[in-house]
């Protein structure tokens, strides 16, 4: 059998003559400066996700640099190049909608370049699991480095943090509690430095998830993004990704339903972002694993929220890399742990945990028997509303919200929603349950996060902190509040949420697992027989729009898009 081809033999450009092709390759490259000794080492690839609209990969220069020079003492020959990159904010619609173009973006360059292996670079929400999909789509060796949260600001002698204080100060401004010179003040000082959001968004979630599934070095989730440990630990990526091209340590080796099980574990004992269900169910999709909501649920009941951080709690990021990052949380929980699974080093999980450095005294991480949250922070509804799936984060609820019928208000869309939540008035009381629909997947499109409703002006100037809000969108990992998500079928494509009117009763028993529409089975055959899908919009019928409205898949699915993951062949958690 022939053997297999490594650095530049790799993925030949097809002219007809391989030796042709090579000297043709090895010629064009030498413009850059390499030596025949230089191309004959393994290649590590390194995507470049720097943007100047993206404040989360600010220090990804730096990360390059550092990891370029692991490669090199490790022997490797290191070339960096650029992959599309997000930044949530400055994502038109959502980053959302992007995520899987990004996804081929690094499949495709991973697949058509002479790479060994591959340093994926990410930070911000949707790029961690990006690059991961593509890497698994690829599978060819590949590590994940990510760029680290930031530090706190300070706003009069109080700690901030992005996004969550973000929110929490907005509320105030729509409720006239501080003034439009505060707010501004606040605005100044909530994202001091390069990094992530500090508090447990969807980027320090998909972190903490991915080296509990091992596709990052141990210890490498929670390093804020200025500590010369960051630098350090891109060094030691850099070193090891060399070493896994000699290996052959592919993403389906380490990604397997068992390392994803230690992911879910994980996200429900930090009460992490429930954007994550999302993308674990898409970066699962990409290997034929299932993820399977019920099981998950299953899992919540005896994994507790142990992770005293906000939005959930009091402390940030950083206070949780100082008391040992996620080694500090798998030790919690090491009974509910895989630790067979394989990790990216070679060794398995529960070899790493025992590893890793004593833990220290703290008060970041509870102890198991003395929980945040007796549960995990996350519950997966049922019933004629949502009878494929919804999410609710109860650990960042209001208690006593979670059993509560009200009445229905009901916004059409993010236009109607802007439109109409502040009118002095809006037919809406603080029982109410506010709905918003047509802001999924197809919907909006791209499922942004929407799922935040404001709370309604005249009732936050009122004092009303929290209502019971439901919708086929996402929310932030940084929100908080008693929020039902991912309502599954979504309403544009006929899901019930699209029957809702205005005055309808609504149950949530979340103890129960139930999310209930009470009207007769009969009233709803006779409405859903009247409802039209939503019309198009301009720019449906071309490009990337048209290709994602014609593939993506829904919220269980992972929203990728279904030409991207093969047929199931396997369900987690087990």
């Amino acid at each position: 059998m022939a053997a297999k081809k490594r650095g530049m033999r790799r993925g030949l450009t097809a002219y007809g003559d391989e030796e042709f092709s090579l000297f043709l390759r090895k010629a064009f490259i030498k413009a850059m400066g390499y030596t025949d000794d230089a191309l004959e080492r393994p290649i590590i690839g390194i995507t470049n996700t720097f943007s100047g609209f993206n404040a989360c990969h600010r220090n990804v220069p730096d990360l390059i640099e550092a990891v370029k020079r692991g490669v090199m003492l490790a022997g490797g020959l290191p070339v960096e190049f650029p992959v599309i990159t997000l930044h949530e904010s400055f994502a038109f619609p959502t980053s959302m909608y992007l995520r899987n173009m990004m996804s081929m973006d690094t499949e495709e360059m991973i697949r058509g370049q002479p790479v060994d292996s591959t340093v994926l670079i990410g930070g911000c929400d949707k790029t961690v699991p990006a690059l991961l999909m593509g890497a698994a789509s690829a599978n060819m060796p590949a590590i994940m480095l990510v760029t680290g949260p930031m530090l706190t600001g300070n706003h009069r002698g109080e700690r901030l943090g992005a996004c969550t204080d973000c929110r929490r100060f907005w509320a105030r401004f729509r409720a006239g509690e501080i003034d439009q010179q505060e707010i501004n003040e606040v605005n100044e000082k909530l994202a001091p430095t390069a990094g992530t959001c500090m508090v447990m968004g969807t980027a320090s979630t998909m972190a903490l998830c991915t080296e509990a599934m091992g596709m990052m070095l141990p210890g490498g989730a929670a390093i804020p993004a200025v500590m010369a440990d960051r630098i350090r630990n891109a060094e030691a990526t850099g070193a090891r990704a060399v070493a896994i091209a000699k290996e052959g340590l592919t993403p389906q080796k380490i990604m397997t339903p068992r390392a994803f099980e230690n992911a879910l574990r994980v996200l429900l004992a930090i009460s992490g972002s429930t954007n994550a269900i999302v993308h674990l169910a898409a970066m699962a999709g990409r290997l034929g694993i299932e993820l399977d909501l019920e099981a998950f649920d299953r899992m919540g009941r005896e994994t507790p929220v142990l992770v005293d951080l906000k939005p959930t709690g009091q402390h940030y990021m950083e206070d949780l890399y100082r008391v040992g990052g996620l080694t500090t949380i798998l030790r919690e929980i090491k009974p509910l742990l895989n630790l067979d699974a394989l990790t990216i080093t070679g060794r398995t999980l529960g070899e790493e945990i025992d590893a890793a450095p004593a833990t220290i005294k703290q008060d970041v991480v509870r102890p198991f028997k003395n929980p945040i949250f007796g549960e995990g922070g996350m519950a997966v509804l049922r019933g004629n509303l949502a009878p494929g799936g919804a999410i609710v984060k109860q650990s960042a609820a209001t208690p006593k919200l979670m059993q509560h019928e009200g009445r229905a208000v009901v916004f059409d869309t993010l236009e109607d929603l802007a439109e109409r939540i502040d009118l002095p008035d809006l037919d809406v009381t603080a029982d109410d349950v506010l709905v918003l629909r047509n802001a999924g997947p197809k919907g909006a499109p791209g499922m942004p996060e929407a799922g935040y409703i404001p709370i309604p002006r005249k009732l936050a100037q009122q004092g009303v902190k929290d209502m019971v809000r439901i919708s086929d969108a996402r929310m932030s990992g940084t929100a908080f509040g008693s929020i039902v998500l991912h309502i599954t079928p979504e309403s544009a494509i006929g899901g019930p949420l699209a029957l809702v009117q205005n005055g309808d009763r609504i149950k949530l028993d979340v103890a129960n697992r139930q999310l209930e529409l009470l009207v007769s089975d009969a009233e709803l055959e006779a409405r859903r027989k009247k409802w039209r899908a939503p019309k198009s919009k301009a720019g449906d019928e071309r490009g990337y729009r048209k290709l994602f409205l014609g593939s993506v898949q829904q919220a269980d699915r992972g929203c990728d898009f279904e030409f991207l993951a093969p047929v199931p062949t396997t369900r987690t958690p087990t």
